[in-house]
C-alpha cells in the first residue's frame, strides 16, 4: 500500500473517531441541555396559556355583549312589530263592529248597575203590597167584631 492510500485510511479513522466523538458529545448536551430546555418550554407554555386565556374571555366578554345587544334590539324590533300588529287587528275589529274590552267592561258595569236598580224596586212594590194586605187584614177583622147587646 502506498503512503499516500495510509494517510487516507488513517484520515477517514480519526474522522470517523471525531464524528462518534462529537455524536457522544452531542447526547451528553442534551442529555445536560434537556431537562433545561423541558423546564424552559414548560415555562413559556404556561405563560402562552394565560395569555391565551385572557386573550379568550376577552373575546367571550365582547362575543357576550354583542349578544345582549343583538337580543334587545330582537326584542324592540318584535315588540314594534307586535304593537303594530295588535293595532291593526283592533282596528279591523272595530271596523267589523266588534265590541273593544274596554266597551265590554263598561256594558258590563252599566248591566250590574241596572240590575241592582231594578232588584231593588221590585223589592218595593212587594214590600209595600204586604204591608198594605197586612192593613187590610186588621181592618176586616175590626169591622167583624161581635155586637154587643
Amino acid at each position: 500500500m502506498s503512503k499516500k492510500t495510509k494517510k487516507v485510511q488513517k484520515d477517514v479513522i480519526e474522522s470517523a473517531g471525531k464524528i462518534w466523538l462529537a455524536g457522544l458529545g452531542a447526547l451528553s448536551v442534551a442529555e445536560e441541555e434537556g431537562g433545561k430546555l423541558f423546564k424552559t418550554l414548560v415555562k413559556k407554555g404556561e405563560g402562552f396559556e394565560k395569555r391565551g386565556k385572557k386573550r379568550l374571555e376577552k373575546v367571550q366578554n365582547t362575543v357576550e355583549e354583542k349578544i345582549e345587544t343583538a337580543a334587545g334590539k330582537a326584542d324592540s324590533a318584535f315588540g314594534k312589530i307586535a304593537r303594530g300588529f295588535d293595532a291593526k287587528v283592533a282596528d279591523t275589529l272595530n271596523k267589523l263592529g266588534v265590541p273593544s274590552r274596554m266597551e265590554i267592561r263598561k256594558l258590563t258595569r252599566r248591566v250590574e248597575q241596572l240590575t241592582k236598580t231594578v232588584d231593588s224596586l221590585n223589592k218595593k212594590p212587594a214590600a209595600k203590597a204586604a204591608s198594605k194586605a197586612q192593613g187590610t187584614k186588621k181592618a176586616t177583622a175590626r169591622t167583624r167584631a161581635p155586637k154587643t147587646a
